[in-house]
């Protein structure tokens, strides 16, 4: 079998699709990946075959470099910019699905893969990282970018989704139509139900995030996919560990952040007592003086790193919320946009730890949140759970492909 994965976003939208293609590869099948492409050489640097994809994915930030409320005018120039995207998808998936059994895309964005699939007469499966990018009645949508949290709405949830669905529309049917066109293929009429098929998968753990009701849609819920990573930590690291006390760690991944951020951190981490861990990220977040007390890291193995702090603050991506979970580490989420806020609700439903918005973030604020996670019935927590959640995601979700899939040609095409 010949299976095309294809993600495009941020780091946490493409390593789980990395983890899948190993676990395909493991199972003796052939993978090509269609990848943004600051991730090309990673991905080939495992073994991978890998193609570029789009453009490298960074969020957009603001003068202070936070994430920005965008004016109508910043959004039709970002709406603007997806038609060169989505017909970007058409041609690389195109090119890319020649002798594939099935495309698999990771995350909602696949504005092409469904109908390559469909005009080759393969498979296709779309995989979400949350249950809130699902359609439900259970389930508001998350916001979008540029979008404000609006806790007071008085609209329904089925009434949020409406809105969600043509903002989908919005921004891509006429594009997707232009290129399905090409093809051969008649029109869509919903952009969101097109790209998240009849069938979706969701590659969540199930204590984290439930599947939640999909009507008209089949969940096949996989587990996080994990990609293992046993890198040594460095030998600074090492070395500030052992000096005292498990540190707090804090950063946000792909996402932006102020300086000003790190000032609110380093003083709230010493106002508890602790000392701090500062993972730069893309926002590059630094130090704000020399103490003993701080030390500033890039890329690092979170498999080795989060059993050996004493708390977590990040942004609440899937991939990062899920890992802590993993570790047994009580969390503080700072949403900004998207499912974040979705995996803030949970730490705190869980027990795991509290949420607070990055937009509103203070010394004050994060003092307080610090004691909270630092309690120690919510490490008792964490490290509970941390016994229910898997690993296997990624393996379960292999072989639900060579299943499904694998017959099509047998494992040797």
């Amino acid at each position: 079998m010949r299976a095309l994965l294809a993600a495009v976003g941020t780091r946490g939208d493409v390593q789980p699709a990395l983890a899948l293609a190993l676990e395909l590869r493991k199972l003796g099948h052939a993978v090509r990946l269609c990848i943004s492409p600051n991730f090309v050489d990673w991905a080939k640097s495992l073994g991978l075959e890998a193609v570029p994809m789009g453009v490298e994915m960074r969020m957009p930030a603001g003068k202070s470099g936070t994430i920005p409320n965008l004016t109508p005018e910043e959004l039709r120039r970002l709406r603007e910019s997806m038609p060169d995207f989505i017909t970007d998808q058409f041609e690389t998936i195109g090119a890319a699905a020649d002798g594939c059994d099935v495309i698999l895309g990771a995350n909602a964005h696949q504005y092409a893969a469904p109908s390559v699939a469909e005009r080759a007469g393969i498979g296709c499966v779309t995989a979400v990282y949350a249950p809130v990018a699902l359609p439900s009645p259970e389930l508001a949508p998350p916001p979008t970018l540029g979008q404000a949290v609006d806790a007071t709405t008085s609209a329904s949830i089925e009434e949020q989704w409406r809105s969600t669905a043509g903002i989908w529309n919005e921004r891509a049917l006429a594009r997707i139509n232009q290129n399905r066109h090409r093809l051969g293929l008649d029109p869509i009429d919903d952009v969101l139900d097109y790209v998240l098929t009849d069938h979706t998968w969701l590659a969540a753990d199930a204590i984290l995030a439930p599947a939640p009701a999909a009507p008209g849609r089949a969940i096949f819920q996989t587990g996080t996919w994990v990609l293992a990573d046993n890198r040594p930590l460095s030998a600074d690291i090492t070395a500030f560990l052992e000096r005292g006390e498990r540190p707090i760690l804090a950063g946000f991944g792909s996402m932006p952040a102020s300086g000003d951020i790190s000032r609110h951190l380093i003083a709230a981490a010493r106002a508890v007592g602790r000392r701090i861990i500062i993972s730069r990220g893309w926002a590059d977040l630094d130090l704000i003086d020399d103490a003993y007390d701080c030390l500033a890291i890039g890329d690092v193995s979170y498999d080795l790193l989060l059993p050996r702090v004493a708390a977590v603050v990040h942004h609440g991506g899937a991939g990062t919320t899920a890992a802590a979970a993993r570790a047994g580490v009580p969390q503080v989420i700072t949403p900004m946009f998207s499912d974040q806020f979705y995996w803030g609700n949970r730490v705190v439903d869980l027990g795991l730890g509290t949420t607070t918005p990055h937009a509103t973030m203070t010394e004050e604020s994060m003092t307080a949140s610090l004691r909270d996670v630092l309690d120690p019935s919510v490490e008792a927590r964490a490290r509970t759970l941390a016994g229910q959640v898997r690993r296997d995601g990624a393996e379960v979700a292999a072989r639900r492909i060579e299943l499904e899939y694998g017959a099509q040609r047998g494992a040797d095409s």
